[in-house]
């Protein structure tokens, strides 16, 4: 399976990182705006073909797939050309920042029939992994759930640290992991989101602070609290809060309520993340299935999340 990688930033580097375990799946071109840095990301992986040019990428006959880590104002509508040029796509989270462009993506694979997957990767996190197979054993139900994403993000930089031109979002990017795993991990729909933010940055033009509160038809609530103003510890923490324990995920570790290591090393064929989440694109392309976290698949994720951006631009006129 030949794939083109889109995007040449930190995400695109950890995507080719994943794909070299995965049997099959060879990265043939990586593509980004930038030739310079298309090069440079490709040389590292002993990649011999670049582009600067998606459109061009997209009329060949030799690429099966797409993985798209472009910029989140792109995802929407490049995931949309990649379908209509015939090509399967991955889009990194989230697939689009408004909920119509959710909608029109989800459309454009029901009319192609082509994969389309989203990088939900709390979803194939073996951490994650081990608290739904307990969901689905029934051994474990999820009463409530208390989440965490902190960063330290006052200037405009990417996972790396290294500046980039498009400007990173705490609701349409960050909450989305969440909203979309506690929807996962319950399988009950939300039917109440509230949301309150703090003040806009004055230069990058967002909100920097975020609370967010869902409740689910089968009454379970999550609380979510979302900042880029917190000076420690990076990440996301995920508390499991139900009826025969509590669980606590924190990237790949998970530990009981009382800080009780659990070891989740033989979960999944692998620790990272990324690389289950395209051994699973790979797999569902190869199978002719849908995968898990499609664009179907997470769309109401992006459906709660278009409601709680409507109901900011209520309140205060900000999107």
């Amino acid at each position: 399976m030949r794939i083109a990688l889109v995007g040449a930033g930190a995400f695109g580097e950890k995507h080719l990182d994943a794909l070299k375990a995965i049997d099959g799946a060879e990265v043939a071109v990586v593509v980004s705006a930038s030739h310079e840095e298309a090069v440079k990301l490709a040389s590292k992986f002993g990649i011999g073909d670049v582009s600067d040019s998606y459109e061009e990428v997209l009329k060949r006959d030799d690429i099966d797939a797409v993985i798209l880590t472009t910029p989140t104002p792109l995802h929407g509508v490049q995931a949309i050309q990649a379908m209509e040029a015939g090509k399967h796509v991955q889009v990194e989270i989230p697939v689009a920042d408004s909920w119509d462009q959710a909608q029109a993506v989800l459309a454009k694979q029901q009319e192609t029939g082509l994969v389309c997957m989203v990088g939900h990767t709390r979803r194939f996190n073996p951490s994650h992994q081990w608290i739904k197979q307990k969901i689905d054993a029934g051994q474990f139900t999820i009463q409530a759930m208390d989440i965490e994403t902190f960063f330290f993000r006052r200037r405009n930089i990417n996972a790396k640290g290294e500046p980039r031109s498009w400007t990173d979002h705490l609701l349409w990017h960050h909450s989305a992991h969440s909203i979309d795993l506690f929807q996962y991990m319950t399988g009950a729909r939300v039917v109440k989101a509230n949301i309150l933010q703090g003040p806009r940055h004055p230069e990058l033009g967002i909100a920097m602070d975020q609370s967010i509160q869902l409740k689910t038809d089968r009454g379970q609530i999550l609380s979510l609290a979302l900042s880029f103003n917190n000076d420690g510890p990076l990440g996301t923490f995920f508390r499991y809060i139900g009826d025969t324990g509590t669980y606590i995920a924190r990237y790949d570790d998970l530990v009981n309520g009382k800080e009780e290591p659990i070891d989740v090393s033989q979960v999944a064929v692998s620790m990272n993340g990324i690389e289950l989440q395209d051994r699973e694109f790979v797999a569902a392309i190869r199978e002719g299935r849908e995968p898990v976290s499609s664009v179907g698949g997470v769309i109401e994720c992006y459906r709660v999340i278009g409601e709680l951006a409507a109901s900011l631009e209520e309140q205060d006129g900000w999107s």
